[in-house]
């Protein structure tokens, strides 16, 4: 699994908090299934039920009246556990995504909307290693809380479920797959106890009860975004990754882009030689820094020439003016589409980074929660919300270079 940053998170990945987390057979099963259902009319009870060295989850329905289910090993799957607490129980630490940061201090946010213990994901020990999400995670006493205000319900089967407060959402490819063909669905809503519902207008309008859950769309498919409130996840299935025409690697990006810069493009104005670099530019932007016209999509060099009114540039080439921005390579393998064409061809606007015209196509047409501004269109490799106008753009060297291939 990936999170929208671009090979590693600022200041490098370490220990359990990384941009990529790889689902592991463990040695020994972790997973849980559901074994009793109890209620419980006074706080006694419930302590009694929560502190028995059993897994649990409470759903608070008033001040006198809590269900505790509990949970047995199952010793077929494994569990692992997502969220943003540093504590044991959490195996991948996720943070919040900040467009375009640059140091781990800018990660760091004032009020993280990413839950301590976000969601969990269980996964058959046995082929076809099918994986399962819930929303919320266990934590260091093995339960998990449900308060009164929680939204929750009891379904036909009489068991409890609910959703919780900032929401795990779901959206699959149509297909199944993280292809070229794919396209993307509505994104749902995953509840504590693996049910899936289509979003309502607003969450508290909404009557999970009566609502039909989408059966097994809990399972994560090669391609499905998990949305954590705060931070994007993409899933990649080991079959998918196996299965396609074209295995990108972080390797063959670094070899394509090593031969784009053995060509030595130039700037055409201050005949500079300019050189692509697979990390975002800083403040100091030299003459070998390539820069792009968007509206033209004519690659140059960092210079003075042609500057308008509002931050816009003159293409000196084309006379078209509009944005001149930096450009860097994408080199998280992961989201790319995999097909045949070059891996650098086309950039991201208005961040810049450099990818296929597959790639920049699948993910201009994907919109992700993107805070309190709704659904967006974003850069997989920085999550910068990409122009709604033209969210890619076409490269176009000095030396109009044939499309580069392996």
């Amino acid at each position: 699994m990936d999170a929208l940053y671009n090979g590693s998170i600022p200041n490098g990945d370490r220990g359990r908090r990384k941009s990529k987390f790889i689902l592991k057979e463990r040695t020994q099963a972790n997973g849980l299934k559901a074994l009793s259902q109890h209620l419980c009319k006074n706080a006694e009870e419930v302590q009694k039920l929560t502190t028995s060295n059993v897994h649990s989850i409470s759903y608070t329905l008033s001040r006198n009246q809590t269900i505790v289910v509990q949970y047995a090993r199952d010793e077929e799957t494994d569990m692992f556990q997502i969220g943003r607490s540093s504590e044991s129980q959490i195996d991948f630490i996720v943070m919040d995504t900040v467009p375009n940061a640059k140091t781990f201090d800018e990660l760091n946010v004032t009020q993280s909307t990413i839950s301590r213990f976000a969601c969990r994901i269980v996964v058959q020990r046995e082929p076809p290693y099918t994986a399962r999400i819930y929303a919320a995670g266990f934590d260091s006493s093995k339960n998990i809380f449900l308060g009164e205000k929680a939204i929750k319900w009891k379904s036909e089967k009489n068991e409890m479920d609910g959703v919780t407060t900032n929401g795990i959402l779901l959206m699959h490819m149509d297909c199944g797959e993280f292809n070229s063909g794919a396209k993307p669905t509505k994104w749902k809503e995953v509840s504590v106890g693996g049910s899936v519902f289509d979003l309502g207008e607003g969450r508290l309008k909404f009557n999970y009860q009566s609502a039909t859950s989408s059966g097994n769309d809990n399972i994560l498919k090669d391609g499905t975004l998990i949305d954590l409130c705060g931070a994007t996840l993409l899933f990649r299935s080991n079959e998918g990754l196996k299965h396609t025409p074209v295995m990108i690697t972080r390797r063959l990006l670094e070899i394509e882009l090593e031969q784009l810069n053995s060509t030595k493009p130039q700037c055409p104005v201050g005949l500079n030689t300019l050189v692509i670099k697979t990390v975002s530019p800083s403040s100091n932007l030299n003459e070998q820094i390539p820069f792009v016209y968007v509206s033209c999509g004519h690659v140059h060099g960092n210079h003075d020439w042609g500057v308008k009114e509002d931050l816009k540039r003159e293409c000196p080439l084309c006379r078209t003016i509009g944005p001149y921005i930096p450009i860097t390579m994408g080199i998280e393998p992961s989201f790319y589409i995999n097909c045949n064409d070059s891996t650098t061809t086309h950039c991201f606007q208005p961040c810049g980074h450099i990818t296929s015209e597959s790639t920049a196509l699948h993910w201009s047409k994907i919109k992700v929660p993107l805070g309190c501004r709704g659904l967006k269109s974003v850069c997989p490799f920085c999550s910068t919300a990409l122009s709604e106008i033209k969210p890619f753009v076409k490269l176009i060297f000095q030396d109009s270079m044939p499309n580069i291939k392996q």
